[in-house]
């Protein structure tokens, strides 16, 4: 369930995201502060609407969304993204939909971290998170 995401997710390791964001068109600026930063996952859920908040030095931003309900995102690199969440076979799925492109971003626990998966098209980045106490 969802609920096993809750709580707060430190940033220990970060494999191919330069990469992932040259995919998804970020510029140059911005990715060496993406490169730079190391953000925490926040995720709290209240009567059924999921937060996820990314905290860093760099920038802080937040989604609140429910499961299968397209809202409307700003991601931290500032684009405006028709987004999906949902949940399957214990993964928290993300999917971005913007200027004709999509991206997939799964989240899921094993061994107790937090493993995030950004893809677009044949680019996969990987993020690992442990959880604080």
């Amino acid at each position: 369930m969802v609920e096993a995401f809750v709580g707060t997710w430190k940033m220990t390791s970060s494999e191919n995201f330069d990469e992932y964001m040259k995919a998804i068109g970020v510029g140059f600026a911005t990715r060496q502060m993406g490169n730079l930063a190391k953000p925490n996952l926040l995720f709290s859920i209240d009567d059924g609407v999921i937060s996820m908040k990314s905290q860093s030095t760099f920038k802080t931003t937040e989604a609140k969304f429910k499961l299968n309900e397209e809202f409307d995102e700003m991601t931290a690199d500032d684009r405006k993204t028709k987004t999906l969440m949902t949940f399957e076979n214990g993964k928290l799925v993300q999917k971005q939909t913007w200027d004709g492109k999509t991206t997939t971003l799964e989240r899921e626990l094993q061994d107790g971290k937090l493993i995030a998966k950004c893809v677009m098209d044949d680019v996969v980045a990987l993020r690992t998170y442990e959880k604080e106490v």
